[in-house]
C-alpha cells in the first residue's frame, strides 16, 4: 500500500514539472511572439558600457586639456570635471626684512566624467592609456537592459490598448478620465525610461580620476612679523631717550599747570610749621619757669 502512495507521488510529481515546463515554454513562446509583433532589436543592443579609470600624469591641467579635445574628436561630451590642489606641507624661509621665501609641496587631482560612443569606448581607453604615465586601475561594466527595455515596451503598448478601450466607453465619470490620465502618465514613464536607455546604450559613460607627482613652488611673499620691522638697537636707544625727554618735558608743563595747588601746598606746609615751632617754644618757656621755680 505504502509503495502505490510512493508511485503515485512521484508520478504526480513528474506531471507537475512537465506542466511548468510547458506553462513555461508557452509563456516564453508568447514573449518571443510579442517582441517579434513590435519588432524589438536584438538583445545585445541593449547592452550599457560603464568605465572607471585612475592613471598617473605628468600635467593634470594639460592632461585635462588633451582629454577635452579626445572626447570632442570622437564625438562625445564633458559631463562633469573638476581639478583641486591638497598641500602636502609649506614653510616660510627668511629672504629679506620686508619678504619671505614660502615654499610649498602639494598634490594636484583631476576627476572628469565624459559620455563617448559606445562603439568607440575601447579605443578612447586606448588613447587614455598612452596619455597615462601608468594605469593604477582599469575597469569596464556591461549592464544588458534587453530585458528591461522589452517589458516597458510591452507595457507601453498594452497602455495604448487600454486608452484605447476606455475611450470607446467614455463617459462624463471622473472615475474614466483619472484612470485615462494615470495610465497615459505611466506609459509617458514607460517610453521616457526607454529613452533613456537608448541614450545610455548609444553614449557610455566613463569616469577619469588622474593625478601628478607631489609640486613643489617657490614664491616671494611680504613677510607678515612685524617684528622684523622695527629699528636697529641704536636707532631704537635713542628714539627711547628723545622720548624720555620728552615725557619729562610733559611732567613739567602738567605740573605747571597745578600751581594753585603748589602754591596752597606751600602755605599749607609755612603754616603746619609755624604752628609747631610757636607750641615748641611755648613748651620750652613752660619747662625754664619749672626750672625756676624749683631752684627758689
Amino acid at each position: 500500500m505504502k509503495r502505490n502512495i510512493i508511485a503515485m507521488a512521484i508520478i504526480l510529481a513528474i506531471f507537475g514539472c512537465n506542466a511548468e515546463k510547458k506553462d513555461y515554454a508557452s509563456t516564453s513562446n508568447e514573449v518571443l511572439a510579442d517582441s517579434t509583433a513590435v519588432g524589438l532589436p536584438a538583445a545585445a543592443e541593449k547592452i550599457i558600457k560603464t568605465a572607471d579609470m585612475r592613471f598617473r600624469v605628468k600635467n593634470v591641467q594639460h592632461t585635462k586639456e588633451a582629454l577635452s579635445k579626445t572626447i570632442k574628436a570622437e564625438g562625445g561630451t564633458v559631463a562633469e570635471f573638476s581639478i583641486q590642489s591638497a598641500i602636502q606641507e609649506t614653510d616660510k624661509v627668511k629672504q629679506s626684512t620686508d619678504s619671505l621665501k614660502e615654499i610649498t609641496s602639494y598634490r594636484t587631482e583631476g576627476y572628469l566624467v565624459a559620455k563617448v560612443p559606445s562603439e568607440k569606448l575601447d579605443e578612447f581607453t586606448n588613447t587614455i592609456a598612452k596619455m597615462a604615465v601608468f594605469v593604477d586601475n582599469q575597469s569596464m561594466k556591461m549592464d544588458d537592459q534587453s530585458i528591461a527595455y522589452l517589458a516597458n515596451k510591452l507595457k507601453a503598448q498594452n497602455r495604448v490598448d487600454a486608452i484605447a478601450k476606455i475611450n470607446k466607453v467614455a463617459s462624463k465619470k471622473s472615475a474614466n478620465v483619472e484612470s485615462s490620465l494615470y495610465i497615459k502618465d505611466d506609459y509617458v514613464d514607460k517610453k521616457m525610461e526607454n529613452m533613456q536607455i537608448d541614450s545610455r546604450v548609444k553614449f557610455s559613460t566613463i569616469t577619469l580620476n588622474f593625478y601628478q607627482d607631489n609640486t613643489v613652488k617657490t614664491l616671494i611673499v611680504a613677510n607678515d612679523n612685524l617684528y622684523d620691522y622695527r629699528p636697529a638697537f641704536v636707532n631704537r636707544l635713542w628714539l627711547e631717550v628723545v622720548n624720555g625727554w620728552t615725557i619729562f618735558k610733559e611732567i613739567i608743563i602738567a605740573i605747571s599747570n597745578l600751581w594753585m595747588l603748589i602754591l596752597a601746598s606751600f602755605g599749607v606746609f609755612f603754616a603746619v610749621r609755624y604752628f609747631i615751632r610757636k607750641d615748641k617754644t611755648q613748651r620750652e618757656l613752660k619747662t625754664k619757669q619749672l626750672i625756676e621755680n624749683n631752684r627758689v
